[in-house]
């Protein structure tokens, strides 16, 4: 699980830890790297943003009088590259029993979520942009059960 080659919206960290993780699954598969026997990653996601839930968001800011979060962006218009198509997301993943410990995490972190900012004005209510589901898009391994949405709800779904 990992970030995507761009790092979601282009954070450098982001890009690193994508570059370290492929590698990691690369040289994991190299029988001639390092000891031991080499490890075949069964499935490898990329985390993701389904343009309608970024979509959604930016209309639920708008509706709350915020014209200008995300630089304006227009709901309606061209996204940035981290706003993936729909069909490309293959995994969402139920969170929402975890949403506060997550949102406090994030609120321990200002200098890189600013409390007041557009992220968590997107994760008040209960929609899915209440941040409670993940998404992910599997670029590696075979997908497992689906269900009516044709998403798994579970990353090891289809792993012995």
């Amino acid at each position: 699980l990992t970030y995507d080659p761009d790092g979601g919206y282009g954070h450098p960290d982001h890009i690193q830890a994508h570059r370290v993780t492929m590698r990691a699954i690369e040289l994991a598969a190299d029988a001639s790297y390092g000891p031991g026997e080499p490890w075949q990653v069964l499935k490898v996601y990329w985390n993701a943003v389904p343009a309608s839930v970024l979509r959604e968001g930016l209309r639920r800011l708008r509706a709350a009088g915020d014209e200008q979060a995300f630089g304006g962006l227009d709901p309606d218009g061209e996204l940035p590259s981290f706003a993936i198509a729909d069909e490309l997301v293959t995994t969402s993943v139920d969170g929402r029993g975890q949403l506060e410990a997550k949102l406090a995490a994030l609120r321990a972190y200002p200098t890189q979520v600013a409390a007041e900012g557009p992220f968590f004005a997107m994760a008040s209510g209960d929609s899915e942009l209440s941040w409670g589901v993940e998404h992910y898009r599997l670029v590696a391994g075979e997908l497992g059960a689906t269900g009516p949405d044709g998403r798994e709800s579970d990353l090891f779904s289809g792993i012995d």
